[in-house]
């Protein structure tokens, strides 16, 4: 049973959702508001997918709120990569670059306002990365991190990249650290499993910190789940 409704929900999300990518694709050259309501609309799709088909949905400690601050997420999916874009209104999502380098969806990504992260590159990527957060500071939406840089295994705590230290100080915002437990449902491969996905939103954490303090905190409340 769990394998069919993966099936039904792979053909139903990606060819309903290859149309609205499309659809966001063109709203993006009439402006950026068009980009984000598209990107709004596709996650809800997907939303709609993982509730009905997967039997997925969300059992959140705490509500999302709307205010400017940096949040960060624990990644163990997709399924949270893609649901910021619906938990939030018009959120700023940091990730890697070579997702912005797709074409297509990565320049509807960049209208959206997504800031690339290059851990390759120099002092170039360095430079850009920093004019796109003082532009993200100055638009007054929220920005979305996922500090592991790459979906973890179920259980996993890994150290936290150094994009989360740097963006910290950078932005100069407060930091709300944000737990999941999606990877109970949503493992890695193609069969998801019914359930409700826990999310648990952590304390505050005010900026200015010292960077030993603010990678410690956030480590500490993104893995809050995993203690439980």
């Amino acid at each position: 049973m769990a394998f069919l409704r993966s099936l039904l929900f792979a053909l139903a999300f990606y060819s309903v959702g290859t149309v609205l990518i499309a659809v966001a694709l063109i709203e993006s050259i009439f402006g950026q508001d068009g980009v984000i309501r598209g990107a709004r609309r596709w996650a809800l799709w997907h939303r709609w997918c993982a509730k009905v088909i997967l039997g997925i949905e969300w059992e959140s400690t705490a509500d999302i709120k709307q205010d400017q601050a940096l949040y960060i997420f624990k990644h163990e999916s997709m399924y949270e990569a893609i649901e910021t874009l619906a938990l939030f209104d018009r959120p700023i999502v940091v990730m890697k670059q070579e997702l912005l380098d797709i074409p297509g969806w990565g320049h509807a990504a960049t209208r959206h306002g997504s800031i690339g992260v290059n851990r390759e590159a120099g002092a170039a990527a360095l430079r850009t990365m920093m004019a796109a957060a003082k532009e993200a500071k100055a638009s007054g939406r929220p920005v979305v991190l996922f500090p592991e840089g790459t979906r973890v295994w179920r259980g996993e705590q890994p150290p936290l990249k150094a994009g989360l230290a740097g963006l910290y100080k950078m932005l100069g915002m407060p930091v709300i650290p944000v737990a999941l437990d999606t990877g109970r449902l949503w493992p890695r491969g193609f069969v998801k499993y019914p359930g409700k996905v826990r999310m648990k939103v952590g304390e505050t954490i005010p900026p200015g910190l010292p960077r030993e303090e603010i990678e410690a905190r956030v480590h500490d409340a993104i893995n809050a789940l995993n203690r439980e």
